[in-house]
C-alpha cells in the first residue's frame, strides 16, 4: 500500500518521524529541516480526515529519562508547523488514554522513544563480554516486541517516515510493522522521496559521477568508500581523514586528527581507486591553527592560523580546513559532473574562520547543479553546511538521513524499508 492510495478518513495513524532536531542550551530548535521534512505526510493524514500520533527519538539517552532530550521541548514548534492542536504524552508507553481521546484532525506527540531501552532493543547495564549477556539480549528482544505492540495498539495504521533511522531495526522503525497487515502500513512521503533519490543516484547514474566524502574518520566511512569506488568516476576525500592519508605516506601532520590504526586502510583505498580507474582527489594543502577552542568553536586570542602542505603541518598545529590549492582542486573535480553525492564537510565549518573548504565544495556543487547535474546532499554536517551557506535551493536533493543514506548507497537493505515492503 502506498500512502497516496490510502485514505486516512476516520483513522488514527501512528507515524515514525525523525524529530531529532538540534537544540540550543535553552531548548530552542536551531535547525528545523527534519520537522519540515515530515510535514507533507502528517498534513496528508489530517487533510484526509484522520488523526496522527507522532513518535520520534531525540539524542542518545540510552534508555533513561533525560529532560534535556524531551520532545516536550518541541511540541509548540510542531503545533505551529502543523497548524492543528498537538497534545503531548509524557510517557510513550503509557499513552493509550491520550491516543483514545484523540479526535480526528488532531495530533498527539509521544515522549522520546529512547527513554525506553526497548526502543533500540539493547540490554542496558550489562557488558557484551558478560556470560549473561546473551540471555539479557534474548529477554530484551522479547520486551522490545511488547513495547512495539503497545505502540501499535494506539492506532489503526502505521506510517514509516523517518529515513534518518531507517537503517536501524528498532521497535518503532521496524518491529512495530509486524502488528499491521500489508494494507495498513506504508512508507511516508518523505521516505518515498528518499528512496527515489538514492535510486536516482544508483540505478540511473549520469556520468561523470563525483562523490565527496568528508568528516573526521576513514573508519566510519570505509564501507561506503569501497562501495563508491566501484561506481564513481572521481572521489574527493576531505576533512579530517586527509591527515590519515598524509600520515600513511610518512607525512608530518602535527596535532591533526588521525587514525594511526587505519594507515593500511588508507593505502588500500588508494590501491582500489587505481585498480578501478577512479580519480582520487585528496587535499594537497590545509589551513591549520594552534588555537581552536572546540567547545565554543572559536579561535583563541593570540592563536596563529597558517596555510601549509597537508603533509607538513608544524608541531603544535592541527589541520582544520582545506587550503586554497585543495579548494581549487575540489572545484575543478566537481566541474562538469552529472551526478554528485556529498557527505561530510571539508573542515571545521562550525567555526566561521574555517568554512572556506566546505564552501568551495558547496559552491561548485551548486554551479554543476545549475548546469544540469543531479546533486544529493546527505548527512547532518553536509546539510548544515548547505543551510549555512544558503545553498539549499541550489542543489537537487537534501537527504534527512546520514547513516541511512550511506547504507542505502552501500547497497544494504534498510530494515525500516524492508519492514514495510518485505511483508507485502
Amino acid at each position: 500500500m502506498t500512502i497516496n492510495e490510502f485514505n486516512f478518513a476516520g483513522k488514527k495513524a501512528i507515524v515514525r518521524v525523525d524529530f531529532n532536531v538540534p537544540l540550543d542550551e535553552n531548548g530552542k530548535i536551531t535547525d528545523d529541516t527534519r520537522i519540515r521534512g515530515a510535514l507533507p505526510t502528517l498534513k496528508k493524514i489530517l487533510a484526509d480526515g484522520g488523526a496522527t500520533i507522532i513518535m520520534s527519538h531525540m539524542g542518545k539517552p540510552k534508555g533513561k529519562v533525560d529532560a534535556k532530550k524531551s520532545l516536550g521541548q518541541i511540541r509548540e514548534a510542531v503545533e505551529k508547523a502543523l497548524g492543528v492542536p498537538v497534545a503531548f504524552a509524557p510517557d510513550c508507553a503509557k499513552a493509550a488514554d491520550a491516543a483514545k481521546a484523540l479526535k480526528m484532525g488532531e495530533a498527539l506527540l509521544l515522549e522520546n522513544l529512547r527513554f525506553y531501552p526497548e526502543e533500540e532493543g539493547k540490554p542496558v547495564g550489562i557488558d557484551k563480554a558478560d556470560p549473561a549477556y546473551d540471555e539479557a539480549k534474548k529477554a530484551m528482544k522479547a520486551s522490545q516486541k511488547e513495547f512495539a505492540k503497545t505502540l501499535a495498539s494506539y492506532a489503526d495504521c502505521y506510517v514509516m517516515d523517518a529515513f534518518g533511522t531507517a537503517h536501524r531495526k528498532h521497535a518503532s522503525t521496524a518491529v512495530i510493522a509486524d502488528y499491521f497487515d500489508a494494507d495498513n502500513k506504508m512508507l511516508g512521503l518523505l521516505m518515498e522521496k528518499e528512496v527515489q533519490a538514492v535510486d536516482a543516484v544508483l540505478s540511473n547514474i549520469k556520468r561523470p559521477f563525483v562523490a565527496i566524502m568528508g568528516g573526521s574518520k576513514v573508519s566510519s566511512k570505509i564501507g561506503i568508500i569501497e562501495n563508491l569506488l566501484g561506481k564513481v568516476d572521481k572521489l574527493i576525500l576531505c576533512g579530517g581523514m586527509t591527515y590519515t592519508f598524509a600520515k600513511a605516506h610518512g607525512g608530518e601532520i602535527g596535532d591533526s586528527i588521525v587514525e594511526l590504526d587505519k594507515l593500511d586502510v588508507a593505502l588500500g583505498v588508494e590501491e582500489l581507486a587505481k585498480k578501478n580507474g577512479v580519480e582520487l582527489v585528496l587535499g594537497s594543502d590545509c589551513t591549520a591553527t594552534n588555537g581552536l577552542d572546540f567547545d565554543t568553536m572559536t579561535v583563541k586570542a593570540g592563536a596563529e592560523i597558517i596555510t601549509c602542505p597537508a603533509n607538513k603541518v608544524p608541531a603544535g598545529f592541527e589541520g582544520v580546513d582545506a587550503g586554497v590549492e585543495s579548494q581549487k582542486a575540489f572545484a575543478e573535480a566537481i566541474k562538469g559532473a552529472k551526478t554528485i553525492l556529498w557527505n561530510g564537510p571539508a573542515g571545521v565549518f562550525e567555526c566561521d574562520a574555517f568554512t572556506a573548504g566546505s564552501r568551495a565544495i558547496g559552491d561548485a556543487i551548486a554551479k554543476a547543479t545549475a548546469e544540469g547535474a543531479f546533486s544529493l546532499i546527505g548527512g547532518g554536517d553536509s546539510v548544515a553546511c548547505v543551510n549555512k551557506f544558503g545553498l539549499a535551493d541550489q542543489v537537487s536533493y537534501i537527504s534527512t538521513g546520514g547513516g541511512a543514506l550511506l547504507e542505502a548507497i552501500e547497497g544494504k537493505v534498510l530494515p525500516g524499508v524492508a519492514a514495510i515492503k518485505g511483508n507485502n
